[in-house]
């Protein structure tokens, strides 16, 4: 029962390939766990927990951990996409855009001019 109340969570993880990912339920609780690669990742699936079960859920416990801390993530640039709408996608935020130049200053020359295919490091901030 509260396995099928969470499965868009469980979805959610296979989607962004969980490591190490684990389900099992105990006395109407879901126990989940496994490794997201970043730390935007694992906030992805908390995001999609509260929003099934509150703020502070008590038939869930999730155990994520986070393989690569050193970013908050890493974002292969998609066309028409700009500095501005990736920080508003990581960090709700457009104008932190200035965080993501600073942190690809090896391949970034220009705020404005970001390529298709390219490899972003988004920094934890």
């Amino acid at each position: 029962m509260v396995k099928s109340k969470y499965q868009s969570v469980l979805d959610l993880g296979q989607e962004l390939n969980i490591e190490n990912g684990d389900v099992s339920e105990e006395n109407g609780v879901l126990k989940i766990k496994g490794t997201a690669k970043n730390q935007y990742e694992k906030n992805l699936l908390w995001d999609k927990i509260k929003a099934i079960g509150g703020e502070n859920p008590t038939d869930i416990k999730a155990d994520i951990k986070v393989a690569d801390t050193s970013v908050f993530a890493r974002h292969t640039v998609k066309s028409g996409e700009t500095l501005g709408k990736i920080a508003k996608q990581y960090y709700g935020d457009p104008s932190k855009y200035q965080k993501i130049f600073a942190a690809n200053s090896d391949i970034l020359k220009n705020p404005d001019l970001i390529h298709p295919n390219q490899e972003l490091i988004i920094p934890n901030i």
